[in-house]
């Protein structure tokens, strides 16, 4: 066996079984793991815990966000491309759902990176109790933002950081907690009118963490996690203002 640019030659024997070549590894490994510190180092250093990802008990690695993906998208350089390969409408039964394939191509070479598919489907636990013929545009958007966060995991080869879809996995509240209180609902719309955080962001915070898609449905205790989350990330948003008029004055 001998080896030429990157091929790796095979024996008489191998060829016979119908297999003339195979490519050789073409990225040590140090190099693989300085590409993976380099997107842990972006992750880090520019994506926002709350909007970007979101954290969720019991598991170990964050969840990717729309926004998140969007970001890798942009700093990989990769267009993308959403076509849906399957719907079902039945408008008679209120039974709606969907399969979406997202296609990410590179700006530079137009040459497609990843492929990523998503479903949804009114029945999900997530959409429990809600009106069907009001959520079929949400599902199709949540359909598309799966398909999205698949491919981007694909591409930018950071599964080993987050995870996907944990809102599949539903926390389930128990009766026996109190709800949210007055209070604490105004403070949560208080933070959320001071960091314009938009309400679809803030719809996915609410959905990822405590599988509710308002912030009338926490029950106290996620209620005063979520003040906290929204503090630390107001934080983060005044210290950022802070670096940005200091190197105007500069």
């Amino acid at each position: 066996m001998t080896t030429n640019n990157n091929i790796v030659r095979l024996s008489a024997n191998s060829r016979q079984e119908g297999v003339s070549s195979l490519p050789n590894v073409v990225v040590s490994s140090t190099e693989s793991q300085r590409r993976i510190d380099e997107l842990q180092k972006f992750v880090d250093d520019v994506m926002i815990k709350g909007v970007d990802y979101g954290l969720v008990d019991g598991f170990s690695k964050p969840t990717l966000l729309k926004p998140g993906a969007e970001k890798l998208c942009d700093v990989f350089g990769f267009s993308k491309k959403a076509d849906i390969i399957s719907r079902i409408e039945k408008w008679d039964a209120g039974i709606f759902a969907y399969e979406v394939k997202v296609t990410l191509t590179r700006k530079d070479n137009n040459i497609v990176e990843a492929e990523g598919l998503g479903s949804c489907n009114c029945k999900e636990a997530t959409f429990h109790q809600q009106d069907p013929y009001t959520i079929v545009n949400t599902v199709l958007k949540m359909a598309k933002k799966r398909a999205l966060i698949d491919a981007v995991l694909s591409a930018t080869r950071s599964s080993g950081i987050f995870t996907q879809d944990i809102e599949d996995f539903p926390q389930q509240q128990k009766p026996d907690k109190p709800p949210i209180t007055k209070s604490q609902l105004q403070k949560i719309h208080q933070l959320a009118k001071e960091m314009k955080i938009r309400s679809d962001v803030a719809k996915e915070m609410l959905q990822m963490r405590y599988n509710v898609d308002h912030s009338t449905k926490l029950n106290k205790q996620q209620a005063s996690n979520f003040i906290k989350d929204l503090i630390s990330l107001q934080d983060v948003f005044d210290a950022e203002k802070d670096n940005q008029t200091t190197n105007k004055l500069d």
